[in-house]
């Protein structure tokens, strides 16, 4: 079984690997068919992000229904620790785009 700490890593660089592979695999489409790679990389980057996060923690079921128990029956801590669950996809999908940003020179 995993602990916390691992989960929490693991979702962190899930949702950087969707964010970075996403953009960089979807902009061979733009070679192959003549079009800016680089835009179609930050644009894909723009507009994968929140799947990105979703992905990572695993979907939102399973994270509402944890929630839910947690407000509803008093479990702090399980709401706690999926709150950072999903900081940590919000983060790893964060710094995916800020990477792909700084490899196209957009972000200086």
């Amino acid at each position: 079984m995993e602990t916390f700490t691992q989960k929490t890593v693991l979702i962190f660089f899930t949702a950087l690997g969707i964010m970075l592979g996403a953009a960089v695999v979807g902009s061979l489409a733009a070679v192959l068919f003549g079009g800016p790679p680089v835009g179609t990389m930050l644009k894909l980057a723009r507009e994968i992000k929140i799947w990105a996060i979703v992905a990572a923690i695993g979907g939102t079921f399973s994270t509402f229904e944890v929630l839910e128990s947690g407000l509803f029956q008093g479990e702090v801590r399980a709401v706690i620790k999926q709150l950072v669950y999903i900081i940590s996809a919000l983060a790893g999908a964060q710094f995916g785009h800020y990477l792909l940003l700084t490899i196209s020179g957009e972000n200086r």
